[in-house]
């Protein structure tokens, strides 16, 4: 199975490089074999090619089963023309790849539910699953940049959706929450916004439709916000556009105690794209002690949905549950009578859990 890896910049190539143990570890164990391609996007790709998304890499990214990305971007690239700059690297694989669909789960394990910023007692066990839209909306409508317009300045983004958007977006949340706890909660701001209007009617729709034994309910952004904070253990699977997931997976992100901790799945009707949701950290980049557990989760998720190698997905997840419950710890979750390891070590930790298991 072809798995075109980018590693990317800042602290990417470390995180990917432990996980690749890990997935080494899992095709050994489950026997089947995996081929890797080492490409470039975003900063570095820009120094090598002038172009974040350069043709060798989309070639390579639409050919392989999955990819598996470590993260783009740094101050380095500030200055670049914004037509080039890293993040377009990152927008453009989505777009070509057809990836309409991000997941990201955000599972509180009861080994790193006292670093979270709310009490331990309410966010334990917590386990929700965001699924947000990623090719539409107000990132991907007209933009009109600031200009004079009878004297005043003014700019403007278009917030756009289509009802088979909406509609194949919704699917992936209902299904989704057929092999979870059977609830939608979709996330909208209906009481000001057309397109937001439009998203909930046909929402509502398809749930009576097609989907009558899922339970469905709607909130808006502002209080989806305040409630993910007060009682996060409410939510199964929460649906919602481009914009407010980009904004409510960061903020669900922190639940755990640890932005490292969490993956992501980029999906469409072909190729995968997998990836931590954290950013490049180039300020710690080279020094060995970033936390590789989201990259290594995200594999999990490239097994599960790209290669269909479920037992291989439990297995790594089961296997980063060992090795914390052993006390190892990278800097960032670092504490008294742990045990601390750099980004390889944890990589190889996990490895070892998952072959002794």
């Amino acid at each position: 199975m072809k798995i075109t890896l980018l590693p990317g910049d800042g602290i990417g190539p470390e995180i990917v490089t432990a996980t690749v143990k890990v997935m080494d570890a899992a095709a050994k164990k489950f026997g089947f074999a995996l081929e890797y391609d080492h490409q470039l996007l975003g900063g570095c790709a820009i120094d090598a090619y002038n172009d974040p998304y350069p043709e060798v890499t989309q070639k390579s990214a639409k050919a392989a089963d999955a990819v598996l990305l470590g993260a783009v971007g740094g101050p380095k690239w500030d200055n670049v023309d914004p037509s080039i700059r890293p993040e377009k690297g990152l927008l453009r694989i989505r777009k070509d790849l057809g990836l309409y669909c991000n997941l990201r789960p955000m599972k509180v394990s009861k080994f790193t539910a006292h670093l979270s910023p709310l009490k331990p007692e309410r966010v334990e066990n917590t386990d929700l699953l965001i699924v947000r839209e990623l090719t539409g909306g107000i990132y991907f409508g007209t933009h009109n940049e600031a200009a004079m317009v009878d004297g005043v300045e003014t700019a403007s983004d278009v917030d756009l959706y289509t009802r088979p958007e909406v509609e194949r977006i919704a699917r992936k949340a209902f299904e989704a929450a057929k092999v979870r706890r059977g609830k939608v909660t979709s996330v909208d701001k209906a009481n000001v916004l057309a397109e937001s209007r439009m998203w909930r009617r046909i929402v509502t729709e398809m749930q009576a439709k097609e989907y009558p034994e899922i339970e469905l309910n709607h909130l808006y952004v502002d209080n989806c916000a305040m409630q993910l904070v007060l009682n996060p253990g409410q939510f199964d699977v929460v649906l919602t556009n481009n914009i407010f997931g980009d904004i409510l997976s960061d903020e669900a992100s922190v639940l755990g105690g640890s932005i490292g901790l969490l993956p992501s799945a980029s999906l469409g009707d072909g190729t995968g794209l997998y990836e931590p949701i954290h950013g490049s950290a180039p300020d710690i980049a080279g020094q060995g002690i970033a936390n590789p557990t989201g990259t290594i989760l995200s594999a999990a998720m490239l097994f599960r949905y790209s290669l269909d190698q479920q037992a291989a997905a439990d297995a790594v997840e089961a296997a980063v549950d060992k090795v914390y419950e052993a006390g190892y710890r990278t800097a960032d979750l670092f504490g008294e009578g742990m045990t601390k390891v750099n980004t390889q070590e944890m990589g190889e930790l996990v490895a070892k859990a998952l072959l002794e298991a």
